[in-house]
């Protein structure tokens, strides 16, 4: 009777055994899918923030040129090439000439324009080597004479995203100019404007 009692005891231990390995095993594959979970929303909130960083920049670069235009409104045209537009930052290597106002006024265009252009460029942050870190993925500056009627100038600021959203486009439906085809996909075309009207006094 007693060999009885033993033996049935010693299969329910080894039967006990069984349910708790078993339970671990669960216990770690639920484990796994929350630090897998984890590190997803990790990955997630890093592109978030690069996001985030680069759209701060192009808003700074955006106000630092609609400041330098209205401090040197008198040449306003210079910073707009007149009715070209002027290009400036990754792929662009000359600032055109200003032949407005004086040469004080031209000078101060000039100098403008280049530090704006060395600013989308990212050379304020450099390698111990000297190359230049860049503030944003291929970034490109744009300033456009918008209305001539009522003197209205488009500063705009161009860069890729991470992650793929809507294309950027005009009112009229067309797509943005300023960075356009830069980026393989104009999903990843991401973009800052403002509008700057110097007044005409008489």
């Amino acid at each position: 009777m007693m060999l009885r009692s033993r033996t049935r005891t010693v299969h329910r231990i080894k039967h006990q055994n069984g349910i708790a390995l078993i339970e671990v095993l669960v216990s770690l594959v639920i484990l796994l899918f929350g630090l897998l979970g984890l590190a997803g929303v990790s990955s997630r909130a890093n592109l978030a923030e690069m996001e985030s960083y680069q759209r701060i920049v192009a808003v700074q670069l955006v106000q630092d040129m609609a400041d330098r235009l209205s401090a040197n409104r008198k040449v306003a045209t210079c910073y707009s090439n007149g009715t070209t537009g002027v290009q400036l930052g990754s792929g662009a290597t000359t600032i055109p000439a200003c032949t407005a106002g004086n040469v004080q006024q031209q000078t101060q265009a000039a100098a403008d324009l280049a530090a704006w252009s060395n600013m989308i460029k990212g050379q304020a942050e450099k390698t111990q080597s000297g190359t230049s870190l860049g503030a944003m993925i291929g970034a490109v500056g744009c300033v456009t004479l918008d209305d001539p009627v009522n003197n209205i100038y488009l500063i705009a600021v161009s860069w890729q995203g991470l992650a793929k959203t809507a294309a950027p486009t005009l009112s009229t439906g067309s797509a943005f100019p300023c960075g356009n085809g830069a980026y393989g996909d104009e999903k990843l075309h991401r973009v800052i404007t403002t509008k700057v009207q110097i007044g005409t006094l008489s």
